[in-house]
């Protein structure tokens, strides 16, 4: 076990010395954040991290952790923290760039206090896609009349447990004075056009 912390603390050191610029970006089923986070990559080269996907990954991989993820979801127990973290600090280190969209993570308070506990990093800010539900509802139906699990009960039942979860998230930082929250109910390229003023320093004009 003890090189394995060992190596757990020489990826923090690694990532600390690096003061990576880390947003975390936050949005219900629907809000259009997958969109808006390929165009923040495309336009401001950050680079995007989805902490579902790496989980994805690492089961397809085959690897001892992978087969212990595929598990613990299998019997509809929660992924650890600390897994899912470990597994952005290595995409992290191994991406040679050093700003990040954390996408769909921290999904709850206790994900947010791993994270800055393990990484001692904190997000430079939280991008806050706020949809009102009907809006997600209308997006997700309209969009998928294929997908099982796009009916009405189960998107309703998507979205409470994303505000349930990720608003204690959002109030935390909003605290700090950390959430930069977007009207995601707009069309994508006025949604976009309110990102880009997010991200562009203050003393640089917004580009097209």
């Amino acid at each position: 076990m003890g090189t394995v912390d060992v190596a757990n603390k020489d990826v923090t050191a690694s990532l600390a010395e690096k003061k990576p610029k880390v947003v975390f970006v936050l949005g219900g089923p629907g809000s259009g954040k997958g969109t808006q986070c390929a165009n923040i990559v495309e336009h401001f080269h950050y680079t995007h991290l989805s902490a579902g996907d790496l989980l994805r990954a690492e089961i397809k991989s085959g690897s001892e952790n992978g087969t212990m993820i595929q598990n613990m979801i299998k019997e509809g127990k929660i992924v650890p923290s600390e897994v899912t973290i470990k597994l952005l600090q290595k995409a992290m280190l191994e991406s040679g760039n050093d700003k990040f969209l954390i996408d769909g993570f921290p999904r709850n308070e206790e994900n947010r206090a791993a994270f800055e506990a393990v990484t001692k990093i904190e997000p430079e800010f939280v991008l806050f896609f706020n949809c009102p539900e009907e809006e997600m509802e209308r997006r997700l139906l309209s969009r998928n009349q294929g997908r099982e699990d796009d009916n009405i009960e189960t998107i309703r039942k998507r979205f409470k447990v994303f505000l349930e979860s990720s608003i204690p998230v959002i109030e935390y930082y909003k605290a700090k004075g950390k959430v930069r929250e977007i009207d995601a109910a707009k069309p994508v390229g006025e949604v976009f056009e309110a990102v880009k003023v997010v991200f562009t320093p203050k003393d640089e004009k917004v580009t097209a």
